[in-house]
């Protein structure tokens, strides 16, 4: 099984094809600017590197969120013309746990996290169970406090932040988790095509192509203030730890 897998949910942008288990091509850049006009023709050049054309690809495999609005978007909506235009499934996977993936060999408790500004993180918690990455608590949107006293609480401190934003909250995790291993593998903080599309295959596809939606887990400012006046649908977005 063919598959092609795109990431842009952050500054990363990584493309991948992979058949089965075995890694035919892959690309992964820091540098983009603009995801806009840099993904299909990494998707295109990916696909002339690995000598395949579209129509032998089998699925479609997506980061889909949390993360940037607008590299969400780029990133779901290129995968869901190309699964709807080559009739072909689209699978979506957490932009958390491709991070989370990249830790292969620990057991403790994997922390995921991207910066969400405010002192609030995008986060969620993860474990490797055997050979399937299990989710310990949802991805969400919450503070960094609320992460670090429920961490407090519910572990001994010895967890491992993984992600590139995790430098800027390393002083507050050291201070509440002097036992927290904050990840010291740079290539472990960023998103991997093929590590996503490998976790495809504990994904089910999307039921329906039109109707996905990336999971952005936090509304944009605007709809924020919205709510905030007319007091409605607010409760979807309630942090869960």
């Amino acid at each position: 099984m063919k598959t092609l897998a795109i990431d842009t949910s952050n500054q990363t942008l990584a493309v991948a094809v992979v058949d089965g288990h075995q890694i035919l091509g892959q690309s992964q850049t820091m540098a983009v600017k603009n995801h806009s006009t840099a993904l299909m023709p990494a998707i295109q050049q990916m696909m002339q590197m690995v000598d395949l054309k579209s129509n032998a690809l089998s699925q479609i495999v997506v980061a889909k969120g949390p993360g940037s609005y607008t590299g969400l978007r780029i990133g779901v909506t290129t995968a869901k013309t190309l699964a709807q235009t080559l009739d072909i499934p689209l699978i979506g996977v957490s932009s958390l746990k491709t991070i989370a993936a990249n830790c292969v060999g620990t057991t403790q408790w994997i922390i995921p996290l991207f910066d969400a500004r405010r002192n609030n993180v995008y986060t969620g918690i993860y474990q490797w169970q055997g050979n399937i990455l299990t989710s310990i608590v949802e991805d969400q949107h919450t503070s960094m406090d609320n992460l670090l006293a429920f961490l407090q609480k519910e572990t001994n401190g010895e967890v491992l932040f993984v992600g590139s934003d995790t430098a800027k909250f390393a002083r507050m995790i050291k201070e509440a988790l002097p036992q927290a291993i904050i990840n010291q593998v740079p290539i472990w903080d960023y998103p991997s095509a093929a590590v996503l599309a490998l976790l495809a295959a504990q994904e089910e596809p999307v039921p329906s192509i039109h109707g996905f939606v990336p999971s952005y887990l936090k509304l944009v400012e605007a709809e924020e203030n919205w709510l905030a006046v007319h007091e409605a649908g607010a409760d979807a977005y309630v942090e869960k730890i």
